[in-house]
């Protein structure tokens, strides 16, 4: 199964999604490959903190800051229950362009460090509180996933994968995918945003019984005859 999913490292959505999806996946013993997307939560962030999560939150939901701060802390909560160290109130917002540029230097040159790659991005800005446009926060990570310096040093010191993640972000603008987690089963079936684990494996289950049904009636019909 071919699993491709649009989100953004400073996405608490995507990071619980993504954990509850993977969880099913292992539950049911699955062989998965995934192609992850990017997608940024604001392409205009700024390189530097400019306010709190429950002042951002406050001023995009037109909520008062007690009241934002109580829903910080409810999706916090959701991260703790997936057995993430999840620290979401005292995350420090930054542009994320640079982090998904390094994952498509990851998806071209070391494909066997993008899972590690993402985890650790996602670790980095939700339990470790660092600033994802930070570039030595970038190099570090970037380095425990296991990439190579020099590659690193190559891409934040250019604009390098810009056009990779533009045109991710074109596809999904292109396809109505307007908020994340996205997630698109085998190219066919698009589930919007974070699902519980339940409703994952209700998903992925149902998408097994269907892709048995189509092999079954594709090996009965051969070179354009049917056995019925």
């Amino acid at each position: 199964m071919k699993i491709t999913y649009w989100s953004d490292f400073a996405c608490p959505y995507c990071y619980i999604g993504n954990t509850r999806l993977k969880r099913a996946i292992k539950d049911l013993d699955l062989d998965v490959e995934f192609d992850i997307r990017a997608f940024e939560l604001d392409q205009n962030a700024p390189k530097d903190v400019q306010s709190t999560t429950v002042e951002r939150f406050a001023i995009k939901y037109g909520l008062s800051k007690e009241d934002a701060a109580k829903q910080v802390a409810q999706i916090s909560t959701l991260g703790i229950e997936e057995g993430i160290d999840f620290r979401y109130e005292t995350t420090l917002y930054t542009n994320t362009r640079d982090a998904h540029r390094l994952m498509k230097l990851a998806q071209n040159k070391y494909p066997k460090s993008v899972e590690t790659l993402s985890t650790l991005l996602f670790d980095g800005y939700f339990v470790e509180n660092e600033k994802l446009a930070d570039h030595d926060v970038l190099m570090r990570i970037a380095l425990e996933a296991g990439l190579d310096e020099d590659d690193i040093t190559e891409v934040l010191n250019s604009e390098l994968y810009n056009a990779d993640v533009e045109k991710d972000e074109g596809i999904a603008l292109s396809g109505g995918i307007h908020a994340v987690p996205f997630y698109l089963f085998d190219g066919k079936y698009s589930v919007p945003g974070a699902l519980s684990y339940i409703d994952f494996k209700s998903v992925l289950t149902q998408i097994i019984a269907e892709n048995e049904v189509e092999d079954k009636e594709a090996d009965n019909c051969a070179d354009g005859v049917c056995k019925i």
